[in-house]
């Protein structure tokens, strides 16, 4: 037998593809089972989700449009106090699956002499329709969220479920509906009008839902937070997240975020208490941004065919020991190197390279796989190794682009004015980094009502440890930036803070200003950075003159002076960093202050959000599809003066 060719050997082992072929047969029949049971369950369970959506929406789109009709009636006609106490009622007795309801009026809108004036009409437990008026020094309405969020969003919203003390004193969801008033011939916000949901009836029609023994229904909000489910110590008390978070469940997390961005699914995941596997049914109800979900166990779910399949494995078994013991009464021995092979062969699958291989001196097909099996050895233990290396760098590397992406990009304010907005002042800024991470900053925010903290900066090195610096830098400028304060003394603060711990020998550049929005006073300083331009009403855009200063970084006892220049109204500045200049084309050649001018000039009346996206669009133009090879930062700040009424007061 030492020198026969293994398929001579493997002539004599034929029988145990009896055992495979059955194992085959088996998984096959247990996989597509499953599949049917689970596409059968996965109808079933989408048509019970959706008709258990279907018939709360019905009821929350009927509660929608009450209070919708009644805040448009308050918009188009004129009305007393008993018409609004009358209208309320009706509403109720209109709608009766609306707990209560409320018109909350603006301080002092329906009558200038009543600071509060809120009447709310709600449902006692007899049905009997009672009225009380909300608002004192306890219960201020007009802080709560169901009138904060739909005055700030100009929307009627669904709040999120809560107990309303002082109101109706039950636990509801409230859906509150703005609406305006006519004041000197303009709109303006008067209240809202708002329909109240006891949470009692949600739980009734989820708690209805039953599927299997032990399936359940529950209902989540907009946040997540359960609304309705049968442990009641979760409700308005936990949420999908928190119980994601308390079991360090990723995938009921995931879930989660699905639900709440309204999408419908059908998921294996874990049931949320017990922690058994389970699978999920979940559809949104778009009329409140809330999800409803039906857990179904799975045990319950493939019971049947776990039951046949363990029949069936039963007899396989018996069959596959009768056969087992005449076979391996012929294969003993045959197979004795096959089963030392495989045992050693398991160790080094477990990672034990170092395990010796049974020495073999046939020449058959096992003798060859042996010594092929201590070759492939070897070559694992140095592609190991090697592996391990570069995944390290790589690991490393990749950490360090996320981290100093996710500083970078928190760091940077996109909360830009409107530029319609009444105020004296708009502004724009983008940042383009170069690659994952950089060193360019930009930084605005209103000190006071009249002091505007612009900064523009620029970090000598790439990479992470620029984004390092960056952070620190922007947040150093701006603890120390505030009214009445020399931006002078702000650059020579910061950089001898950064010079005591500059252990890379990085620099950084930065203009820094604050704009007196009431006068147009601009008191500025400059640490090594390019000089801003400035744009004047009829004139061309010019440079505007910059003290001269060291960047921060270099030298600990470096001096800075601080400028000042007055803007007229409709003056403009833009501000940005060395990667708009040196921009390259892909014939070597350099954007330069001049294109820069050139394409300020073609801009020089629109706003700053135009004055920037025609820089961009200009510098885009330069380079074309030639790689960007440093950040492009830049800031448009557009002066209006202070204005009272129609009138522009610049002092």
């Amino acid at each position: 037998m030492r020198n026969r060719s293994l398929s001579f050997k493997l002539t004599v082992f034929i029988l145990f593809s009896v055992g495979l072929i059955f194992l085959a047969a088996f998984a096959y029949n247990y996989y597509f089972s499953r599949e049917a049971v689970l596409g059968y369950v996965k109808e079933n369970a989408g048509n019970l989700t959706q008709a258990t959506v279907s018939r709360m929406e019905s009821v929350l789109s009927g509660v929608q449009k009450a209070p919708r009709q009644l805040a448009l009636w308050l918009e188009l006609n004129p009305y007393r106090e008993d018409d609004l106490l009358k209208n309320i009622r009706a509403l109720l007795l209109g709608s009766p699956e609306i707990f209560g309801s409320t018109i909350a009026f603006e301080p002092g809108a329906f009558q200038r002499r009543k600071f509060f004036y809120a009447p709310y009409s709600y449902r006692e437990k007899d049905q009997t329709i009672k009225t009380i008026f909300l608002g004192d020094g306890e219960y201020q309405y007009f802080f709560r969220d169901w009138y904060q969020v739909p005055r700030e969003l100009n929307q009627a919203v669904w709040s999120e479920p809560y107990y309303d003390e002082g109101g109706g004193n039950i636990v509801m969801a409230t859906y509150s509906v703005p609406f305006n008033r006519m004041e000197k011939g303009a709109k303006v916000f008067g209240g809202v009008v708002t329909a109240d949901l006891s949470l009692a009836w949600l739980q009734e029609i989820v708690g209805a839902v039953k599927i299997y023994k032990t399936g359940y229904a529950f209902l989540i909000s907009q946040n997540g937070v359960f609304v309705t489910h049968p442990r009641k110590d979760l409700i308005l008390r936990e949420s999908l997240f928190s119980l994601a978070e308390e079991r360090g469940d990723k995938n009921l997390r995931e879930i989660g975020r699905a639900m709440i961005r309204g999408e419908q699914g059908f998921v294996p995941t874990r049931e949320m208490v017990s922690g058994k596997k389970s699978w999920l049914a979940y559809a949104p109800l778009a009329a409140s941004g809330w999800s409803l979900g039906v857990v179904i166990p799975e045990e319950e779910l493939l019971a049947g065919i776990q039951q046949l399949n363990r029949e069936v494995l039963l007899i396989g078994l018996l069959g596959g020991i009768l056969l087992v013991i005449a076979i391996s009464l012929v294969s003993g021995t045959i197979t004795k190197p096959l089963r030392f092979l495989a045992l050693k062969t398991k160790e080094i699958a477990q990672g034990n390279l170092d395990s010796d291989l049974p020495e073999s001196g046939s020449r058959d097909e096992i003798g060859q796989l042996t010594r092929s099996f201590g070759e492939m050895r070897l070559a694992l233990k140095m592609y190991i190794r090697h592996l391990a290396e570069v995944t390290a760098v790589k690991e490393r590397i990749e950490s360090e682009l996320k981290i100093a992406s996710t500083i970078q990009q928190s760091f940077l304010s996109r909360h830009f004015p409107s530029p319609g907005a009444d105020s004296p002042f708009d502004l724009h800024a983008l940042l383009e980094p170069a690659k994952e991470v950089g060193g360019d900053f930009y930084d605005f925010s209103l000190l006071d009502d009249d002091h505007l903290y612009l900064a523009v900066g620029d970090v000598s090195d790439k990479g992470v440890p620029a984004a390092l610096l960056m952070a620190v830098t922007k947040t150093l400028l701006k603890s120390l930036a505030g009214p009445g304060i020399d931006p002078a003394d702000i650059l020579k603060r910061v950089n001898q803070e950064i010079t005591r711990e500059n252990a890379a020998n990085m620099f950084v550049t930065v203009f820094l200003g604050i704009l007196n929005t009431s006068n147009g006073r601009l008191v500025y300083s400059n640490a090594g950075h390019l000089p801003p331009v400035r744009i004047r009403s009829g004139r061309e855009p010019e440079w505007l003159p910059l003290p001269k200063g060291f960047v921060l970084g270099g030298l600990e006892n470096a001096r800075y002076r601080p400028e000042t220049v007055i803007l007229e109204p409709g003056d403009r500045l833009v501000l940005y960093t060395d990667g708009v200049t040196e921009a390259m084309n892909g014939e070597g050649a350099l954007y330069a202050g001049s294109r820069l001018l050139a394409a300020v000039r073609e801009s020089a009346s629109g706003s700053a959000a135009e004055l920037v996206g025609a820089v961009k669009d200009s510098v885009q133009s330069f380079v074309q599809d030639n790689p960007q090879a440093d950040d492009i930062t830049l800031m448009g700040v557009l002066y209006r003066g202070k204005r009272k009424g129609s009138e522009i007061i610049n002092n």
